[in-house]
C-alpha cells in the first residue's frame, strides 16, 4: 500500500489486491463478531414497546469482544457492591447497542470503500474516520488474540505462530499512522 496523501477535500492512496483481501478479510471477522453480538441480544418486550433499544448486561466472555466492548463502568475488582453492578448492567444496556452499531457502520464504510481486488481508494473525510475507527478495531481485536504489550518484541523468533500476525498488526498500525498525517496534513 502506498501512504495516504491528502488531495482536496479527499485523501487518497493505492492497495494491492493482497493488502485488500486481508484488511477485508479482518474487518468481516471484526464484524461478523459484532453482528453476532447483536443477535445475542435477548429481546425486551418494554423495549419494542418503547423504542428504547436495550443491550446485554454483561461483559462478553469472549476476549476479543471485551476488548471492542469494555465496560462503561469501572468495577472494584476486589469487592465491587451491588450498587455497582447494578450501575455497571444499565450503562451497558444502554450504550452497548449504539456502540455496536456504530462498530458496524464503520466497518460497512471500509468493506463499500476497498476495491477487493485492489486498486485506488478516495476517501471523504467522514470515510476515512470511518476507515480510522475500524481499523483500531481490528487492530484492537487482532492485539488481543496475539496477545501484544508494550514490553513485545517488533519481532519474533519465526517459530513462534504470533509471527505473522504480527507483522500484519504492524502493517495495520502503519496504515493507520499513514491516514492520520494525511488527514492532519
Amino acid at each position: 500500500m502506498k501512504p495516504w496523501k491528502r488531495s482536496g477535500g479527499t485523501v487518497t492512496a493505492h492497495i494491492d489486491r493482497q493488502e485488500a483481501a486481508v484488511l477485508r478479510g479482518l474487518v468481516s471477522q471484526v464484524d461478523d463478531m459484532l453482528r453476532a453480538r447483536v443477535e445475542d441480544t435477548p429481546q425486551d418486550e418494554l423495549a419494542e414497546l418503547t423504542g428504547i433499544r436495550t443491550g446485554p448486561t454483561t461483559s462478553p466472555d469472549d476476549p476479543i469482544l471485551s476488548r471492542l466492548l469494555p465496560d462503561f463502568h469501572r468495577l472494584d475488582d476486589d469487592n465491587p457492591s451491588k450498587e455497582d453492578l447494578d450501575s455497571a448492567a444499565m450503562l451497558r444496556s444502554l450504550h452497548e447497542p449504539r456502540l455496536l452499531e456504530a462498530k458496524v457502520g464503520v466497518a460497512a464504510v471500509v468493506l463499500e470503500t476497498c476495491p477487493a481486488n485492489g486498486g485506488d481508494l478516495a476517501l471523504t473525510p467522514e470515510q476515512a474516520d470511518a476507515w480510522l475507527s475500524a481499523l483500531n478495531d481490528v487492530r484492537l481485536a487482532l492485539g488481543t488474540a496475539i496477545e501484544v504489550s508494550e514490553d513485545m518484541p517488533d519481532e519474533l523468533p519465526d517459530d513462534d505462530p504470533r509471527s505473522p500476525h504480527l507483522s500484519v498488526y504492524h502493517w495495520l498500525t502503519w496504515v493507520q499512522e499513514s491516514l492520520v498525517q494525511a488527514l492532519s496534513s
